[in-house]
């Protein structure tokens, strides 16, 4: 089991990743560990992903209320985003909001992500379906987000950016960048006249072989009928 510094080191970790893969500008993103049912870490607000130190990050109850920061580091004002992912999936222990490029690009175009391009996204992800726009801060965000949260292990926020979570801080980002390959894939091949997509039974098989991989979390695998 990690430490709450590891854990704290291997949030600045992430955040150098989101940084410098371009999937946030200046002080954009936030992210959040879940240590148990009342305790949270999360990137503070203000501050560049790709710039913290352990010591920046805070740490809230449930609510979001601040039970640790220093200084002047105040938590996250996404926090309430993060709260109602936590809320509505007990098997989430991290949870990744960030814009990257290409999956904001459709986010922004109104566009969720449901062609089945190749079988890592079929299999990761299957589909991301697009959460409606809400102001930043406030809980128009949460409430357009919970409607997916039972089904699906990412979300595109309109004219916003992109949500992921998991069972791990390392397994959310790597969510992430999944779903930016999958949206960047997308939109170079729409470039090209537009993508061949696999056939429904193609896809089948793809959804049946998740078990094979230990493949965890929420997926239309789960659900969609093919048939």
């Amino acid at each position: 089991m990690q430490s709450e510094i590891d854990i704290k080191k291997e949030m600045c970790e992430i955040g150098k990743r989101v940084y410098n893969r371009g999937m946030v500008a200046a002080n954009d993103g936030n992210f959040s560990v879940k240590l148990n049912d009342n305790e949270f870490l999360c990137t503070p607000t203000g501050v560049s992903k790709g710039f913290m130190n352990p010591e920046y990050i805070c740490k809230v109850d449930a609510k979001g209320n601040v039970l640790e920061a220093n200084g002047d580091f105040r938590p996250s004002s996404e926090i309430k985003m993060h709260m109602r992912v936590y809320e509505e999936r007990e098997d989430v222990k991290a949870v990744v909001h960030a814009h990257p490029m290409y999956a904001t690009t459709f986010a922004v175009c109104g566009m969720p992500l449901k062609k089945p391009i190749m079988p890592e996204a079929v299999l990761g992800l299957g589909e991301v379906p697009l959460a409606k726009y809400g102001t930043p801060s406030t809980m128009e965000i949460p409430d357009a987000v919970s409607e997916y949260l039972p089904y699906y292990d990412a979300v595109l926020l309109e004219n916003h950016g992109a949500l992921t979570y998991g069972d791990s801080l390392l397994g959310a980002y790597h969510k992430m960048e999944s779903l930016e390959f999958y949206a960047r894939l997308l939109y170079q091949s729409m470039m090209l006249g537009g993508p061949k997509v696999l056939d429904k039974e193609q896809v089948k098989r793809l959804y049946g072989m998740r078990s094979q991989y230990g493949l965890t979390g929420r997926h239309p695998a789960d659900w969609m009928e093919l048939d």
